[in-house]
């Protein structure tokens, strides 16, 4: 499956910007101490995040021995369900994955290969999205955009 950035950013936006009720996934319910590792499986790590608001956060993870990234969106307050996003994107291969919906606890996960490569990954809760660009790139600086709708 291939990506492009805009059609991927525009499409996850569009969704949620529509107050899209239907997921792609069943909706997610989890206890408030939802980890990253918990959504994403064992072997992966921590290696970025991003705030979205004081709603909650979304998390870049690694493993390191397949070489796969994964995304989660993680609410602070697990509750009610709401419009959700995590979503991931390598420009170098145009490889990505997303989900988005209605859920109560997490967006996610969404994994793609990334040794060795800039991913672009992003997420939000409700009308807030957070996107990384050129993220995890050794000495580059990544670009962080925070917006609502």
């Amino acid at each position: 499956m291939r990506f492009t950035r805009s059609v991927l950013t525009a499409s996850a936006l569009a969704a949620l910007s529509v107050g899209a009720t239907t997921a792609l996934a069943a909706p997610a319910s989890a206890a408030p101490n939802t980890t990253p590792q918990k959504v994403c499986g064992s072997g992966y790590k921590t290696v970025n995040s991003a705030a979205v608001g004081s709603l909650g956060t979304v998390y870049l993870t690694y493993n390191s021995t397949n070489g796969r990234n994964c995304v989660t969106t993680i609410r602070n307050n697990p509750g009610t369900a709401l419009d959700m996003s995590a979503w991931i994107y390598v420009p170098d291969t145009e490889a990505g994955d997303q989900d988005e919906g209605r859920f109560t606890s997490y967006a996610g996960p969404t994994y793609v290969y990334g040794k060795g490569h800039c991913v672009d990954w992003g997420g939000g809760i409700n009308n807030v999205y957070v996107q990384v660009y050129g993220s995890n790139c050794a000495a580059l600086k990544e670009h962080r955009v925070t917006f609502t709708r």
